[in-house]
């Protein structure tokens, strides 16, 4: 057995010889051979390592379950035994997946379900997934941040070369994440001076009443998970010690009118809860040295009906500037549970059957 996964064949090698050793047998026979001839040829057992074996056989059998589902074959582990049958086009096809995630993981990236779209649309799209997979954008306590998805690395490299990028798309595609964590790299590289991170401080469709406390503490519910990514990404008295001395600053976006930002990078998360007077307050904050970017989901709209989104209404004005790039994820960005990527495509297709989704 030769192949890049330490062994694999194809078994059935030598059709002719086998046809012309069944010439002359009883007819019934001949049918029987030749089921099991087909069969075989339709088979590949690959060899792989314990390393690679203990990252397929993941609870539940998601990683191979996903495999199945993609490659439209049978895939089966036992030990280090990776067992492949199905049709022809559709076995060698996921051998070419199964080998680059192989490599992933001998390159000591963490495979799940999600990265076996990652890697078929990269291959898709003539890409390497390594390309994708080894774009580490940020490093905290031995854990990698990288993109996910063909379209997370393009919303990376948008980031990185662009000064105002918009992220829109739905929830589990890493549009907040990945920005968060450039941002952070960016402050770390002393590429910037500051960060300002800011959310509108709209409900999601409940009404909480009063809370007590100062302003801060008031709008703290709304800014809380932007805390916790930070929390995510530095050790918990830097990132105090930066809060302090306003190298980062969470705050509320009715925060940011009258200021013009110098050097720093600057996220508004939440931004389909902006009015289009606030998202031109917003852009026009923008200073010398800086970078902005803008996420948002447009099927998430916490405001009331009749009030525009500036997220929905920015691209209209917006999508023909030079220096500005909108990047839109799918369903196929989910890097959430599987089921998180059939919730989102199943309400967009709601959305799309009964005409609710908002125009404005």
């Amino acid at each position: 057995m030769v192949g890049p996964l330490g062994g694999g064949t194809r078994v059935g090698a030598g059709r002719s010889r086998t046809r012309a050793a069944l010439a002359g047998t009883p007819a019934e026979t001949r049918r029987e051979s030749a089921r099991r001839l087909e069969f075989e040829l339709l088979q590949q057992v690959l060899s792989v390592s314990n390393e690679v074996a203990a990252e397929l056989a993941t609870v539940d059998d998601g990683i191979l379950g996903a495999l199945r589902e993609r490659m439209g074959c049978a895939i089966r582990l036992r030990g280090n035994q990776l067992t492949l049958e199905g049709d022809d086009g559709k076995v060698d096809e996921a051998r070419l997946v199964i080998d680059e995630l192989v490599e992933l993981v001998e390159g000591g990236h963490a495979i799940g379900p999600s990265t076996v779209d990652a890697v078929l649309a990269a291959l898709d799209a003539a890409k390497d997934p390594r390309e994708i997979f080894e774009d580490v954008v940020w490093r905290h306590r031995g854990k990698k941040i990288t993109p996910k998805t063909v379209n997370q690395k393009h919303y990376v490299d948008a980031i990185r070369s662009g000064t105002i990028t918009f992220g829109i798309g739905p929830a589990g595609t890493g549009k907040t994440y990945l920005a968060m964590a450039l941002a952070v790299a960016s402050l770390a590289d002393r590429d910037v001076n500051r960060l300002i991170l800011t959310r509108p401080a709209v409900e999601a469709g409940e009404r909480l009443g009063f809370l007590p406390g100062d302003m801060l503490a008031k709008v703290d519910p709304y800014l809380r998970p932007l805390f916790d990514a930070l929390y995510d990404m530095l050790d918990a008295d830097r990132l105090n010690a930066f809060m302090e001395r306003g190298t980062i600053e969470v705050a509320p976006l009715a925060f940011m009118r009258g200021r013009t930002l110098n050097d720093s990078f600057i996220i508004l998360d939440e931004a389909q809860n902006t009015t289009p007077e606030q998202m031109q307050m917003f852009l026009t904050r923008l200073g010398f040295g800086s970078k902005v970017v803008v996420t948002g989901d447009v099927t998430q709209i916490d405001l009331p009906q009749d009030q525009a989104s500036g997220l929905i209404h920015v691209r209209q004005i917006l999508g023909d500037i030079d220096g500005i790039e909108f990047v839109e994820f799918g369903n196929q960005d989910v890097v959430r549970h599987v089921l998180v990527q059939r919730i989102v495509e199943a309400y967009k297709r709601h959305a799309e059957q009964t005409g609710t989704q908002r125009r404005r």
